[in-house]
């Protein structure tokens, strides 16, 4: 029966040396380990997130005590170690069980002879990380961030906001619940409290339909999960579907839906005498979104599998409202998904922005006279955000950039005033990391 700390170290195997991605292989592992319980699953989760967010940090750490350095080791020792690491650097753990059992592990594995050297080197780590202080941890995890992406944060963000930015991610998020009636909320937090009493449960802070979860285990077990009271969504995802203004009885294309999250949102603002039509370059992602829609009682009037960057596939028509939620960097999820700094090089940014711009470009078609296109991304960089919308001004001169309106323009403007796009960031909302930008096609 696998621990924790075991489970842990598998996922970091299976990220490093079979470039998985860390949520998924973590969900699977967790799924197959049914004996946890829920302090050991929460164990693993924080020991695979807090390892990977520090990498660089303990990858130096442990090679100070290393002479000939951790290259030669095999994967599944390094995970042993870093993960001991990270616990004796960053967690109020005993030192003598994470060190102990990333022996007994690696002796296990390969042997008294790797177990004797993680051993001295392991209580070497300890015995430094004693002398740790707070201001040393922070730095750890700042230097963590390959140099390329802590200048790119600088620059979006200036350096005092791009430090505070990656600090946030000490902090695990909560699990966002969209509530289908915000009239409803409130009874919601209490009927979930309630339910749950060791959990906290508090209204979101930026969305009106947002409830923000912590420590609540699978929120699917939760009640109102299966009657479709609520459905999971982060809640900066809310704002910003909630930010293309909809309203009743309008036409709204969702050009890169995915599963459905926002197109939710949409369907119910424009109701029954709207439509949504939903579509995606995966036909996968676009069953799916069906699926999520009709445990909601909701559906789009159309989906459509179109790459955008190609053309507009079977889409012709002209659009009251159309959301472009573009593929991205998800720089601004980092605090959830760290291992995207393992992934993403500084190339990357450059060929993103290409594509964001290409679909941007080719959507823009589709906006009617007098229509909005709101474009969004998941990240906080200059290169996909203010300056996709400058290439995508400068290839449609009809366009503007104009002020949010709608039905929860309220919500929005508490965040972006009088002006055409703004930024979610964790260390401020509480959200997600987001850039969105409002357009309106002159008639």
């Amino acid at each position: 029966m696998p621990s924790a700390r075991a489970l842990a170290a598998h996922v970091l195997v299976r990220v490093q040396k079979d470039r998985a991605f860390a949520a998924a292989a973590l969900e699977a592992e967790l799924g197959r380990a049914v004996q946890l319980d829920a302090r050991d699953r929460g164990l693993a989760t924080e020991l695979v997130y807090g390892t990977l967010r520090v990498l660089p940090w303990l990858e130096a750490e442990l090679a100070r005590f290393a002479p000939r350095g951790l290259g030669k080791l095999d994967a599944a020792v390094r995970a042993h170690l870093f993960v001991a690491a990270y616990q004796l650097a960053f967690t109020r753990v005993p030192a003598f069980a994470a060190v102990n059992e990333a022996v007994l592990a690696i002796r296990t594995l390969r042997g008294e002879r790797l177990a004797s050297f993680a051993n001295a080197v392991l209580r070497k780590v300890a015995a430094r990380a004693s002398t740790l202080a707070d201001a040393d941890r922070d730095e750890g995890l700042v230097q963590s961030v390959p140099p390329w992406l802590r200048d790119a944060l600088g620059r979006a963000l200036t350096p005092e906001g791009a430090r505070a930015f990656v600090l946030a991610g000490k902090e695990p998020p909560p699990v966002g619940l969209r509530v289908e009636d915000p009239e409803a909320r409130d009874r919601w937090v209490r009927t979930l409290r309630e339910a749950a009493p060791d959990a906290r449960f508090e209204a979101g802070t930026v969305s009106p339909l947002a409830i923000a979860a912590r420590g609540a285990g699978n929120p699917q077990k939760l009640p109102g999960a299966r009657d479709g009271a609520w459905a999971v969504q982060e809640e900066g995802s809310q704002l910003a579907a909630l930010a293309l203004g909809a309203r009743e009885g309008e036409s709204v294309l969702d050009a890169c839906a995915g599963r459905g999250n926002k197109t939710a949102v949409l369907a119910r603002a424009v109701g029954a005498r709207g439509a949504v039509d939903a579509c995606d370059a995966l036909p996968a992602k676009l069953a799916r979104l069906r699926e999520e829609l009709a445990a909601l009682g909701l559906s789009p009037r159309a989906t459509f599998p179109v790459d955008w960057t190609g053309g507009s596939g079977d889409v012709t028509g002209l659009y009251d409202r159309v959301l472009v939620d573009a593929p991205c960097s998800g720089v601004g999820t980092l605090r959830r998904r760290p291992d995207l700094m393992l992934r993403r090089e500084p190339a990357d940014l450059a060929a993103i922005a290409r594509v964001q711009l290409a679909i941007a470009t080719q959507t823009a078609a589709h906006v009617r006279p007098g229509g909005t296109l709101l474009y969004v991304v998941c990240s906080v960089l200059r290169e996909e955000a203010e300056d996709v919308v400058a290439g995508l001004l400068a290839a449609h001169p009809e366009l503007r950039p104009a002020p949010f309106e709608g039905p929860a323009a309220r919500a929005v403007r508490a965040i972006a005033g009088d002006e055409p796009s703004f930024r979610l960031l964790p260390h401020v909302h509480g959200t997600d990391g987001y850039f969105v930008a409002r357009l309106v096609r002159e008639g």
